[in-house]
């Protein structure tokens, strides 16, 4: 014979509560701002990638190979400041799935190339608009003249702490 505990259904649900406000201090912090959106919109683009079955590693890879014909991985590595040993294995799953080709650079045989093929072109522009999407969503209260400015900004931010995002 089992038991059971019955529970009536009559009471009365705990009241909502509003979610504490944050302290000025924080709201004062363009650090503490730049990291929770950030945080917040990287978070939301790694569930909206995982659902398509790909990472950020593979976004970025991806994207920089679609600026280019043809990279050596020790270029992409540096490029996305990744580990060589780690591009590896985000090279070996984008190989697997058909989304990039690796060849042996005949210029140099301990080199390998590496280029997009068509479902890598495809598979990047599903992920660019997925992108496309997250940045709206979290930019809907700015018009395309904030947008600008603050794309700007974070750009200028960015290459004054890494050559790597200075305008050529």
């Amino acid at each position: 014979m089992f038991r059971a505990t019955l529970i009536p259904m009559s009471l009365p649900l705990p009241e909502l509560r509003q979610p504490a406000a944050v302290p000025e201090e924080l709201r004062a912090c363009t650090a503490f701002l730049l990291a929770r959106v950030g945080s917040a919109i990287k978070m939301t683009a790694i569930e909206e990638f995982e659902r398509h079955g790909v990472g950020m590693y593979e976004y970025s890879v991806l994207a920089t190979l679609a600026e280019g014909v043809k990279e050596t991985q020790a270029t992409i590595a540096d490029a996305l400041k990744l580990d060589r040993s780690q591009l590896v294995g985000v090279l070996d799953g984008l190989e697997d799935a058909g989304l990039i080709e690796r060849r042996r650079d005949q210029s140099d045989r301990r080199r390998h190339t590496v280029s997009l093929t068509p479902a890598g072109k495809k598979q990047l522009v599903k992920m660019r608009m997925s992108i496309k999407r997250i940045e709206d969503s979290f930019l809907e209260p700015l018009d395309d003249k904030a947008r600008e400015a603050l794309h700007d900004a974070l750009l200028r931010v960015a290459a004054h702490h890494d050559s790597r995002f200075e305008r050529r």
